[in-house]
């Protein structure tokens, strides 16, 4: 039995370059617990470990009805109040704006054939037999994006805000666009078992003409 591997199959979707390009991203549907604080943290981590302990019981759920697929690369949207931190760009918050200050939404896309009912059913086992309070915290995330900015970041974390200087300069001075949702980041690479200097991740950033729409 083949199973289904969204890398693969949406390729654009898990794919940057080393300069900013544009992209058109398809609508998608996803696991999603949401948290606020410093991405270092435990409480960050159990949320990582609790949403991939959902989607691999989702999988092997599917798996028994004969499509089974790959658990997907892991995402995250950041976002902080512009309101409290409004004179700070998104290209300089990460080097100004304290971690326990960012909110995220922890994201694994899911193959459009998986069901609410399925995704609940999941949930509850992970509660039960781990006895984790954060599994009801996830639901499944429905996200269009549409037009958006991205570039692939090479390194530590702490460096992102010099990819995100030149994405701006692309975004703002060069096409005269604004953005259009949160800041969104894929890991390609496992952060949790590779160097930082190895690390490979998506910053993609949807964006909309000054004034008008996407």
């Amino acid at each position: 039995m083949k199973k289904l591997n969204l890398t693969q199959k949406y390729k654009s979707y898990f794919n940057a370059k080393f300069h900013p390009e544009f992209v058109n991203i398809e609508e998608a549907q996803f696991l999603s617990i949401e948290g606020k604080g410093d991405p270092s943290g435990q409480d960050f981590n159990r949320r990582i470990q609790i949403i991939y302990s959902t989607a691999y019981t989702l999988k092997f759920a599917y798996k028994l009805m004969g499509r089974d697929f790959v658990v997907s690369k892991l995402e995250a949207q950041w976002w902080y109040d512009e309101n409290k931190f409004n004179s700070i760009t998104m290209e300089d918050a990460p080097l100004l704006i304290p971690r326990s200050e960012w909110a995220y939404r922890i994201l694994i896309r899911i193959p459009e054939y998986i069901t609410d009912s399925e995704v609940q059913k999941s949930i509850n086992i992970v509660h039960s037999k781990k006895n984790m309070d954060l599994a009801k915290e996830i639901s499944i995330f429905r996200m269009s994006e549409g037009l958006c900015v991205q570039m692939l970041h090479i390194g530590p974390f702490d460096t992102e805000a010099q990819t995100l200087t030149i994405m701006h300069e692309f975004i703002q001075r060069q096409n005269n666009l604004v953005k259009n949702g949160l800041h969104h980041e894929i890991y390609l690479s496992d952060f949790r078992r590779t160097s930082p200097e190895n690390l490979k991740t998506i910053l993609r950033k949807p964006v909309k003409f000054f004034g008008g729409s996407t």
